[in-house]
């Protein structure tokens, strides 16, 4: 045995054990991935991986993605040998409360991970979004004698990731754009936690993957680091597709419980864990050590990259002064900040009560704002961009190795769609957007949910709001998902109510840097509200406030407090004015952003919903969930809690009681019963 290949056996053993350490410690976690794929995870670390651990975030590093985040225990071994700021007492706390060694990464949480993982293939999915930044940054930005933005993203992927139908939707779309800087290695040990993948799971990954368009090599043994680094460095030499690299492994290696799902998901008994260390030669060896041989050598690999990141810095330098403004612009975006001239951009729409359907109103206002942004702003939507009104024009498009327009076309993948955006924001460099209909929001939750978790800037666009998209009936009319989205945490949710609103809207979502803002809009055109005599659309962002108080005499206290968002708040003030006649003083509040309005103070939600007045109604085309804490018990509601109908929308307005007349009978009802 060669020296390097005694170190690495003696290195792959440190890794094995710290992984092994973390899982026994906590009673709780996954050994059998760390033991098995260990060899893979050190072959892109040691071998080919950039990446400096003094500065995690440094642009032009390499990404690496465990999208099997199941056996994170791996990856937090690894972060913590190559030096990153994650002490040894990190790892003895993995999994416990306040630690930065959660049960699956967590971006933002632990230095040196790239990507919140666990839900199976939203790691892979994530990876293609961070390659396709990686493509279009470059194809913006490197000129001759100078690749600003050069490098690789890689990952490790399971079973359960390729089964997941998430990564089918990405792995296809990656094929066919030729993301020739994307190399997965597929941890094929045939073990999930029923047991073997004979049970469900018996296609031919390498011929699936090569028909979606990608480069695939096969390692027979993937406990052979030189193997390993082989396929790794002929899919980098393959320039024009994505790599798989399908590496057979055994989970739990050379564990009493190796290739059985027994090691997949739950720590080992004591005397398999004994037995395991003794049959790895490190029985004498306090658990959370490592031999110092083995530590000196992957500290002196860590210092590798702050010289290439030195080298790199030097590079952008001279790059800067031949290209000043290419190199502002590029620190510009990798900071995530908006050009000063995007104030003058946003457009301005009159009064006009024929109307303007807010998804027309959004795609001005894209269209408007992306001039200044200039390739900052890049999206797409699920085959539907005419419908939704997001395509950028004269902007170029995203397609087979071509990736320097801002126009991505999905296809219909909406999971994909949300994860792929997903990654691009977190390579950074790129304000994403996605675009369907809302009653597709369904097949994208799982994506939107982790990027509310991650603190994402991505905008989710959905049209088609409610029962007003008309004759396509029930299967895509959206009744529950305003819902659904409210329950998500650190979502902002905005249905605007007109289309100045849906421009202060827009304000929010490429302002707001801790979370995404999901921005849903109508189909049918909605008169654009006079501001002139109602309150200005600015009010958005605080997401309610007074749109206007009518009847009775001025300055007095409203009798009743109409809430509506979205297409109905105009049928609201019509409402409104009804009352009026009647001799009721109705004040009329625009909420378009339940969230916005929660982070506001007291003070202010007091003002614009006074405690002491508990006449209220609230107006949406949606289900009544959640409306209850503004109306309170007393209040009443104008909502749909069924399935809605095939028949153009002016019908179904009518039919469901989103009329005039109905919410003031509504008032009345909820009046007399509290006079009562």
């Amino acid at each position: 045995m060669g020296d390097q290949a005694r170190i690495d056996e003696l290195n792959l053993t440190a890794i094995r054990m710290l992984s092994l350490d973390q899982v026994q410690k906590a009673n709780s976690g996954h050994p059998g991935l760390p033991l098995g794929a260990a060899a893979i995870a050190y072959a892109i670390w040691d071998r080919f991986l950039k990446f400096n651990p003094r500065n995690p975030l440094w642009d032009n590093r390499d990404r690496f993605v465990l999208s099997a985040g199941h056996g994170c225990a791996l990856q937090y071994s690894l972060l913590h040998l190559y030096g990153y700021d994650l002490p040894m007492e990190e790892l003895r706390r993995f999994r416990q409360w306040g630690s930065r060694t959660p049960g699956h990464p967590e971006y933002g949480e632990t230095p040196g991970v790239e990507a919140t993982t666990g839900p199976l293939g939203q790691g892979l999915s994530n990876a293609v979004g961070m390659a396709l930044a990686e493509a279009h940054l470059a194809e913006q930005f490197n000129r001759p004698g100078f690749s600003i933005v050069d490098h690789y993203t890689y990952g490790i992927c399971s079973d359960g990731d390729l089964m997941e139908g998430i990564t089918s939707e990405a792995s296809s779309l990656a094929g066919h754009l030729g993301l020739g800087k994307l190399i997965f290695v597929y941890d094929d040990n045939r073990i999930t936690i029923e047991g073997n993948t004979q049970m469900a799971f018996t296609e031919n990954v390498a011929q699936r993957y090569a028909a979606y368009g990608w480069h695939v090599e096969e390692v027979a043994d993937g406990n052979r680091v030189e193997e390993l680094a082989r396929a790794i460095e002929s899919a980098r030499s393959e320039t024009r597709r994505p790599s798989l690299i399908i590496a057979k492994t055994h989970i739990g290696l050379n564990s009493p419980l190796q290739d059985t799902e027994k090691v997949h998901g739950e720590p080992m008994s004591a005397g398999h864990y004994a037995e395991t260390r003794r049959r790895y030669g490190v029985s004498d060896r306090a658990p959370f050590s490592v031999p110092q041989e083995s530590l000196d050598y992957f500290r002196h690999a860590a210092a590798r990259g702050p010289r290439i990141e030195a080298s790199w810095r030097e590079m952008f330098a001279a790059y800067e002064k031949a290209h000043p403004e290419l190199a502002a612009r590029f620190r510009r975006m990798m900071r995530g900040d908006l050009p000063a001239d995007c104030d003058s951009a946003w457009p301005v729409f009159s009064a006009d009560r024929g109307g303007v359907a807010t998804r027309d109103a959004s795609g001005k206002t894209m269209n408007a704002v992306a001039v200044p942004l200039q390739g900052h702003l890049i999206g797409g939507s699920a085959d539907l961009g005419p419908s939704v009104r997001t395509v950028l024009k004269n902007h170029g498009d995203i397609g087979h190795r071509s990736f320097g327009g801002a126009n991505l076309h999905y296809g219909v993948r909406e999971h994909a769609m949300g994860a792929i955006s997903n990654g691009m924001a977190l390579h950074g460099g790129i304000i994403p957007f996605t675009s369907t209909f809302l009653q597709f929001y369904d097949y994208m939750r799982p994506s939107v949910r982790l990027a509310a978790l991650s603190r994402l800037r991505v905008i989710f666009i959905y049209s088609h709001d409610s029962i007003g998209l008309g004759e396509d009936g029930p299967t895509h009319q959206p009744i529950e998902h305003l819902a659904a989205m409210r329950a998500v945490p650190n979502l902002v949710v905005i249905r605007p109510a007109d289309a100045n609103e849906t421009v202060w809207a827009w304000r929010v979502a490429l302002s707001r840097r801790t979370g995404p803002t999901a921005i849903c809009l109508t189909r049918q055109k909605l008169p654009v509200l006079d501001r002139t005599v109602l309150a200005p659309a600015a009010g958005l962002l605080k997401g309610a406030y007074v749109l206007t108080d009518l009847g009775g005499s001025s300055g007095a206290a409203p009798d009743v407090i109409l809430m509506a968002t979205g297409s109905e708040v105009s049928v609201t003030l019509q409402a409104a004015e009804v009352l009026a006649a009647e001799g009721r003083r109705a004040r009329v509040v625009s909420m378009p952003s339940w969230e916005l309005f929660e982070s506001q103070p007291e003070s202010y939600r007091s003002e614009v919903l006074p405690p002491d007045i508990t006449a209220r109604v609230a107006v949406e085309a949606g289900v009544s969930q959640g409306w209850h804490r503004y109306v309170g018990l007393r209040g009443g509601l104008v909502t749909i809690d069924r399935y809605g109908a095939s028949a153009p929308a002016e019908t179904l307005f009518e039919k469901y009681g989103f009329t005039p007349a109905h919410i003031a009978e509504e008032v009345n009802r909820v009046m007399l019963k509290g006079a009562k």
